[in-house]
This record gives C-alpha cells, structure tokens and sequence, in this order.
C-alpha cells in the first residue's frame, strides 16, 4: 500500500505488515499483534527496562528499549493515560533497530520534580520543554517523534519549536497546537459537550472529584474516548497506578484551566507561548493518523492538511480504534513511525 498525497487520506486495517527495511524479528513482532486481532489486551504487559534520569526540573522515569546506538525515537502519552499505550509499539520498533525512549510526562508515573519550589505547570509549551530537556540528558541530538493526546500537542510543538531535534514527526489527531486565546472561544453546542471534563475541571468541584476519584473518572474516559475498545482491568490498571503521582491532579487541573485562560502560566514560556499562539507551520516529514472510532474531541484531518509544509500524510485507522490508538493499533502506529522514517 503506497503513502497518500498531501491532499488525499489513506484508509489502513487494522493489521499492517513491515516494509523491507524492517528486521526479520520486527516484523514477526508486528505479525504477532496484528493475529491477536482486536487489541482488547496487550500482547506485552511490561517494559524490558525502566530507567530515571535528571533532565530540566524533573527526575524523569522512562522506558528504554533497543540497541543504544540506533536511531532515535521518542514516543508522548497523554491523559489519563501513561507510557503502556506504547508497551506494543517498543518492541517493533527496538527489533527494527530503534533506541525507543517513552517517558512519563510530569505529574504521571516515576516522574518527580527536582523541587518543591518548582509551580506545577501543565501549560503545553512547559511539557516541551521538559522533553528537549530530556534530550539534551540523553545526548540525543535528533529523534523521531511521536505521540497521542497531550503527547501529540508536544510533539507538534517540537516539530513546530525546534525543528532541528525532531527528524519527523507521528501525530494522532494531527495538528493540536492551540493558545489561551483560541481555548476561550465557543464552540457549537454538540462541540462543546465533548468537551465536559474541561469545564468541570474549572471548577473547586471538578479538582476535589478528580482528587478523589481519578482511578473511576479516567476509567470513564477511556470508554468515551474508544467507546469500541474493549480493554480488560489489567490493561487499565497498569496505567492507572501512574496517577498516583503526588503530582498529577495539579497538572492535569492547572493543563485544562490555563487552556481557557483560567489560569496563569509563568513568565519564562512567554515568547514559546506567543510563538505558538500563531499556529506555525511544521515543515518536518509527518504521519497524521486517526481512528474511525475516536470518542474524543479530535479535529477533521482536512482542517490541518496544510499546517504541514514538507513531506505528509494522513491516515485513518479502521477496525473500532478510538482515542488510544498506539495500544489500541500498534501495529498502524508503529509502521507509520517507520515510514515516516523513510520521508526524511
């Protein structure tokens, strides 16, 4: 199956095969997750290796796989959500010759900040921040980056940023970076109520009910957000421990309200902010990719098309995915990363 035009979407199955730069072993990777059909569980329930590190303000815990010295790639969560959305994409892409790096954002997982002093900001350009950080401590001077939900608005704003550490880019959902000025406006009322969660959390209310229950609300998003997905208790209570971060309300809470400029930001990401604020092109290769069963609020693919300047693509993803789709479709989301590769 050949890669799409920029003005034209590909329609992909659920289940995909490698190309030929692909080992013999990523491929049988990729052949036995694509058998298991619809992705209800993993094929993979654990990390080979979990790693920490001091990068910026955190101490960030991450995933590591792969031959220390290959290629670069890095792969974004996003909420309620942690790095086991990637637990079947690692082993494709280590086996293909990738050194796979998947981190924990702040507020999720292993992650801690280095201070107690340090405000706990979710503002999106400060979670980019943290990732070039992260590059900078792992020496890697360029990678491939991919990401769903908070993790696909990073990895736009690193292509979009800093361009010269991002080697192409995969974005579910495409194009996702937004402002507090566009955060403010209405939208159709349909619109609106896909957004509920957002206005709950401005309010007291909305922070002491996530507080209190963040393991049932998160529950209910995946079933929103992939309302045909029909993950088992283990596969979510893996990443559900993740929220038990000491941090996490706070970034998830402070995320949504600076979003409808609810909340302040800090200084220090101003210009990043402002630079933002005027949508900017990215002229990186890129994969966009979308489930046909995506309960979440997600934007039409042909509304960002040409926010991307170089090399492009868009696929749809068929077979029931939703919101979640590197667990949900590994084997689409990890072939995408490898062709995107061959963009560049």
């Amino acid at each position: 199956m050949t890669t799409n035009q920029k003005s034209k979407t590909s329609i992909y199955p659920r289940g995909l095969f490698l190309g030929a730069t692909a080992t013999t072993f990523a491929a049988a990777q990729l052949a036995m997750i694509g058998a298991a059909g619809a992705q209800s569980t993993s094929v993979h329930t654990s990390f080979a290796s979990l790693k920490q590190i001091n990068a910026g303000l955190l101490s960030v815990g991450y995933a590591e796989a792969g031959p220390a010295d290959g290629p670069a790639v890095i792969l974004l969560h996003g909420w309620p959500y942690d790095i086991y959305s990637f637990v079947d994409v690692t082993p494709i892409l280590a086996s293909a010759g990738y050194r796979v790096i998947v981190p924990f954002l702040r507020g999720y997982g292993p992650t801690r900040f280095l201070s107690n002093e340090t405000f706990r900001n979710g503002q999106p350009s400060a979670v980019a921040v943290d990732l070039i950080a992260l590059m900078d401590a792992l020496k890697i001077p360029k990678a491939i980056i991919g990401g769903f939900d908070w993790g696909g608005r990073t990895a736009d704003i690193m292509a979009a940023l800093w361009p010269q550490r991002c080697k192409a880019l995969v974005s579910v959902s495409g194009y996702l970076i937004g402002s507090q000025a566009s955060g403010t406006l209405p939208l159709p009322p349909n619109a609106e109520l896909q957004w509920w969660y957002q206005f709950y959390f401005a309010t007291e209310r909305g922070r002491i009910g996530y507080e209190n229950n963040r393991h049932d609300f998160a529950k209910l998003i995946w079933h929103q957000a992939s309302p045909k997905w029909q993950f088992d208790a283990a596969t979510f209570d893996r990443s559900a421990a993740s929220f038990n971060n000491p941090d996490h309300v706070d970034i998830v809470i402070h995320n949504y309200r600076w979003r409808q400029n609810l909340a302040k930001g800090e200084a220090k990401y101003d210009d990043l902010e402002e630079r933002l604020a005027k949508a900017p092109v990215i002229a990186v290769p890129t994969i966009t990719l979308e489930g046909d069963a995506n309960g979440a609020p997600h934007p039409a693919p042909n509304s960002y098309a040409d926010k991307f300047s170089g090399k492009y693509a868009n696929r749809i993803i068929k077979g029931g995915i939703g919101h979640n789709l590197p667990q949900e479709a590994p084997q689409a989301f990890a072939q995408a990363i490898l062709d995107v590769d061959r963009f560049s």
